[in-house]
């Protein structure tokens, strides 16, 4: 898909995504990474709890996360979005099958680890909210707190996982 085309906002269960792509499209990083993170609990019906596991992430609706991944790339010029992350992570040796190996490289690789600790995502300000941040550092939904706390590793595997399943 060119970049220059307009992403079609579909959605399995009629998520409205014009929304993200406002802020995506204005360079507004940080409102984009909290209304993908407000989107993607809406779709999977967990808005009340505020987080997603293995079972959520394995059954996102693939158009959903198709229309996310494609305002990010698009807008990012290719260097935000979970397939941007998905591609790193398995150019890291990343499979479904959770390695802390691979995981803290891949941390260290999208700026999500600094000096060796992971950076606390509750604190938004260790986010780079900028289009100078390392490729796949955005969104960060998944990297923290965003999982069952301390599961966030194998949510992520999960995720790639997913996104080879939805083709992305």
């Amino acid at each position: 898909m060119s970049l220059q085309r307009e992403v079609e906002l579909k959605s399995d269960v009629g998520m409205d995504y014009s929304k993200l792509r406002d802020f995506l499209k204005a360079g507004k990083w940080k409102e984009a990474d909290e209304e993908t993170a407000r989107v993607m609990l809406a779709v999977a019906k967990r808005e009340e709890e505020g987080w997603l596991n293995n079972e959520h992430i394995d059954n996102f609706p693939c158009a959903d996360l198709r229309t996310i991944d494609q305002l990010w790339v698009k807008y990012s010029n290719g260097r935000f979005g979970f397939s941007v992350q998905k591609r790193i992570y398995q150019g890291l040796g990343g499979t479904k099958e959770y390695n802390p190996e691979i995981w803290e490289k891949f941390g260290d690789k999208v700026g999500w680890r600094k000096g060796g600790s992971w950076l606390d995502g509750r604190d938004r300000d260790t986010i780079i909210f900028d289009k100078k941040a390392p490729e796949g550092h955005l969104p960060m939904v998944w990297g923290f707190g965003w999982c069952v706390r301390g599961w966030e590793m194998r949510c992520e595997s999960s995720l790639s996982s997913r996104l080879v399943d939805c083709n992305l």
